[in-house]
């Protein structure tokens, strides 16, 4: 027994030696198995990263030659998330790590810094945040990719440390702002240098003109100044530039033109002036240029008609003027072309599409004259077709009409003549349609009942004939329809009920008969209608007080019955003028009683005989009397101005409540070609002020409750300082005279930026982040006037028209002229109504203290709890408000297209 326990002792001591063995973990293992553990997989990438699993054969992850070393991972576009592990520092002989386009947050660990053998690292593309660690111990990094990320912070500087890299790409991340570090001209290696979006500041450095092996340099989207410095041409390697979206200044220098491998440059965005240099100009390689939004000028070089392999051209919103290269495009494979808001004039080029390969055309609001190249008609490949605000005449190409593969078409507000081809029914991918403000002519083509794309039909203010046709019901993702100013006959084709997402309807101004379709209330997004100056007869059908309208207007047609109540709920009586057989609450407009019931027609008729003589002798005293109050107003006005002619503006109050330098003479003399815009209180205008006092808007105070609105103003914008308040600069008022002085806002307001277009390129003007700005600070400026403000500040009047944005869309909440200000007692419940209808707060309808001074002052409400509806109904159909003497609009709850 003694003697088999001696035989198995050795056995039994290796098999322990081996099992404690196979029960360590590698230390690369455990590394990898940390990293896996800080990360989410969620399709299951990594599941071979396990014990049983030897590290060279996990999943992505490669190990030198001949050996069990460690040296790639590879992990990019993995939907992964989660964190970088510190582990990943333990893998000491790692060469390459790319973890780009995945979803990784948090900070990147210091201990990276330990992989000294790195050569590539690639963390771009992710959600990383925090300060970059110095990783300046990485001496032997040859590509650095930390781009498109969440880094604050210092920008890392210690990057001049690493003198092996060809690669580096740090931009687009929220540094700290400061100048680029003149210790990037060490990387004397350097070929690709990415610095977009770095928050740089200052001149461009030197030292980088150093790196004569660069061949693509990228600092864009920064807030460099300066002129682009003549060392440029130093760099003899570049054949990219993109210096786009900064505050650079001066001329494009004639050193570019000693780049001769140079076959892109994007200098957009920025304040360059002067014209193309010569040398510049005589670069024969390029495929991109991009020059728009800058101060440019002079003619576009005729040697860029020469051009093999250019591509992509745009300069748009700049000042070049003269006739177009006539060769342009004619031995490139142009595909975009961005030509918009220059000067150029003459006849337009004929070969921007002869290679067959031009999908973007934009030449809009230039000056060009003639008829349009017969050539473009087989341009199949355009998608974006732009010609608008140009001199065109004569008839377009047939073929413009059947681009197969066109998404906008808009050869707007030019002299077009001639007709629609029928082959407007090949353009399938047709999205909008932009014919207005032309002499076309000729009927509409049923073919334009194929467009099933189709969204936008501007055809206004043309010469069109005959009917509307009824296959335009076919058009079920129309969303507006504008056929206004034109000469349609016929009948509104019911079938119209088929474009069920209409939102806006105009076919004003032209002679169509017939009834207004009933099928219009199949139409439930739709928002605007407007069928006026036609000669439409019957009655409005009832049907259409289910719609959510906003506006409409029946106005001057032979309609007749009674307006359905709802409609008047909407509008007020306005829009339904010119139409002397319609009753409008239970009255025509001859002054007599409409007849609800046909027994009285007798009755009503011998009335009649009566009241028509009355109603005439009661008009022209009406007449009368208004003349003579408008001969004595004119007369007042006119001893104003001769007062103001011989002495000036006279002795002004002038209330500033911000340091400005004005001048009242400099205010009252404010002509009529600054007008901006027209509202419910005042017109306004831009002033350029003399000397340093920029631009401001003034706005010029109608008669009559002038004084209570600059009191309202003063009362609130006199006090309150806020970045989204519009600044109040100071009140100035001369007898009847009064003017306010605003801080002036570049953008206009936010119901103009929603329907406006990003100039030359068809999309809209305020894409989701600027929405997402503009819609922030409205909210925070609400939030100062409600928690902030003591007493709190109502304003009342909140819509897009009353948001205000500056050059940078930061928006600007105005128009104060209603705002109240809350008061801490009981008795503080609104005593009035008071808002624009449509915007109105819901609330104001169950407010007992509106409703009781409402039922005072007007009309019974309806029994039980009465809705927005009726109390609407109740102040319109009365004729007076709670707030206005009787017989005169609610204040504020306006029915006309100028109070909407």
């Amino acid at each position: 027994m003694r003697r088999h326990i001696l035989v198995c002792l050795p056995l039994i001591t290796l098999l322990s030696l081996f099992l404690s063995s196979s029960c360590q973990i590698d230390p690369q293992t455990q590394a990898l198995l940390q990293f896996k553990a800080g990360l989410n997989d969620p399709l299951n990438h990594l599941a071979s990263w396990t014990n049983a699993t030897l590290p060279c054969h996990f999943f992505g992850v490669r190990c030198g030659d001949g050996s069990a070393t460690v040296t790639e991972i590879s992990l990019s576009t993995m939907n992964l998330s989660g964190g970088i592990s510190p582990s990943v520092g333990a893998l000491r002989d790692l060469t390459r790590l790319e973890l780009d386009s995945n979803s990784l947050s948090g900070p990147v660990p210091p201990e990276l810094g330990g992989c000294t053998q790195l050569r590539f690292l690639n963390l771009s593309c992710n959600v990383l945040s925090g300060e970059l660690p110095d990783l300046s111990s990485l001496a032997a990094l040859e590509v650095l990719d930390i781009a498109s990320n969440g880094f604050t912070g210092r920008f890392p500087a210690w990057v001049g440390n690493l003198s092996a890299l060809t690669t580096l790409s740090v931009g687009m991340n929220s540094y700290d702002q400061g100048e680029t570090p003149p210790s990037i001209g060490n990387l004397k290696n350097l070929t690709y240098l990415y610095l977009a979006g770095s928050s740089l500041t200052g001149m461009m450095p030197d030292s980088i003109f150093r790196l004569t092996a660069l061949e693509t340099l990228d600092m864009s989207t920064n807030n460099l100044a300066g002129a682009i410095p003549a060392a440029i041409g130093n760099l003899r390697n570049l054949w990219k530039i993109e210096l786009y979206k900064n505050n650079l200044t001066g001329e494009l220098p004639p050193e570019l033109g000693k780049l001769t491998k140079l076959r892109e440059i994007d200098v957009s965005w920025n304040q360059l002036n002067g014209g193309i240099p010569a040398a510049f100009a005589a670069l024969r390689g390029f495929t991109v240029i991009q020059l728009y939004h800058n101060n440019l000028s002079g003619p576009i070089p005729e040697e860029w008609g020469d051009l093999r392999s250019l591509t992509s051209f745009s300069i748009y919103e700049n000042g070049f003027t003269g006739e177009f290269p006539a060769n342009f495009g004619r031995f490139s494979p142009l595909n975009s072309v961005d030509i918009s808001e220059n000067g150029f004039t003459g006849p337009f080029p004929r070969f921007l599409c002869h290679g067959k390969n031009l999908q973007y055309l934009l030449a809009l609001q230039n000056g060009f004259s003639g008829e349009f190249p017969e050539e473009y008609s087989a341009c199949k490949s355009l998608q974006r077709f732009r010609i608008n605000k140009n001199q065109f005449t004569g008839s377009l190409p047939e073929g413009l009409w059947g681009l197969p593969a066109a998404t906008i078409i808009d050869v707007s507000d030019n002299g077009f003549t001639g007709t629609m081809s029928p082959l407007i029914g090949q353009a399938q991918n047709l999205n909008q349609l932009w014919l207005q403000n032309n002499n076309l002519g000729g009927a509409i083509p049923p073919e334009i009942g194929r467009l099933g794309q189709v969204q936008k039909l501007y055809l206004s203010n043309n010469s069109f004939s005959g009917s509307i046709p009824a296959e335009i019901g076919s058009l079920s993702q129309l969303t507006a329809l504008h056929l206004e100013d034109n000469a349609l006959t016929g009948a509104l084709p019911a079938d119209i009920g088929g474009c069920v997402r209409l939102v806006e309807i105009d076919v004003s101004r032209n002679a169509l008969t017939g009834s207004v379709p009933a099928s219009l209330s199949l139409l439930s997004s739709l928002n605007s209608l407007n069928l006026s100056h036609n000669q439409l007869a019957g009655a409005i059908p009832t049907s259409l007080q289910a719609l959510k309208l906003s506006s409409v207007d029946f106005s001057s047609n032979r309609l007749t019955g009674n307006v359905p109540p709802g409609l008047l709920v909407i509008t007020g009586d306005r829009p339904f003028a010119g139409n002397p057989g319609l009753c409008v609450d239970g009255r025509s407009e001859l002054g007599g009683v409409c007849n609800v019931d046909g027994g009285h027609k007798g009755g009503l008729a011998r009335r009649s005989a009566v009241l028509v003589p009355v109603l005439i002798a009661a008009t022209l005293l009406l007449v009368a009397g208004i003349l003579l109050v408008s001969y004595r107003s004119f007369k007042l006005e006119e001893l104003s101005r001769r007062d103001l002619e011989r002495g000036g503006c006279g002795q002004w109050k002038l209330e500033s409540f911000h340091p400005l330098e004005l001048d009242a003479d400099e205010i009252c003399g404010v002509g009529e070609e600054s007008l901006i815009g027209s509202g419910g209180t005042g017109r306004v205008y831009r002033l350029q002020l003399k000397g340093r006092g920029g631009v401001v808007a003034v706005k010029r105070l109608w008669k009559g409750n002038a004084a209570r609105v600059m009191a309202a103003e003063m009362a609130i914008l006199g006090k309150v300082r806020h970045r989204n308040i519009l600044k109040l600069h100071a009140c100035l008022s001369l007898g009847e005279l009064h003017f306010i002085v605003y801080e002036y806002m570049p953008r206009g307001n936010l119901h103009q930026a929603l329907r406006r277009e990003a100039k030359g390129s068809g999309r809209p003007e305020l894409d989701w982040p600027r929405r997402c700005r503009i819609a922030h600070g409205a909210a925070k400026g609400l939030m100062y006037l409600h928690h902030d403000c003591t007493p709190a500040i109502i304003h009342r009047d909140i819509k897009s028209t009353n948001i205000l944005l500056d050059e940078d869309y930061e928006a600007k909440i105005a128009d104060f002229g209603i705002a109240k200000i809350a008061e801490d007692s009981s008795d503080s419940e609104f005593s009035c109504f008071a808002g624009t209808h449509g915007y109105l707060a819901p609330e104001l309808a169950y407010s007992l203290k509106v409703l009781r001074i409402a039922v005072l002052c007007t009309a019974k409400l309806p029994a039980g709890r009465p809705t927005m509806r009726d109390v609407v109904k109740m102040l319109t159909d009365a004729g007076a408000g709670p707030c206005s003497p009787r017989g005169q609009p609610p204040a504020r709850i306006c029915s006309t297209k100028s109070c909407r």
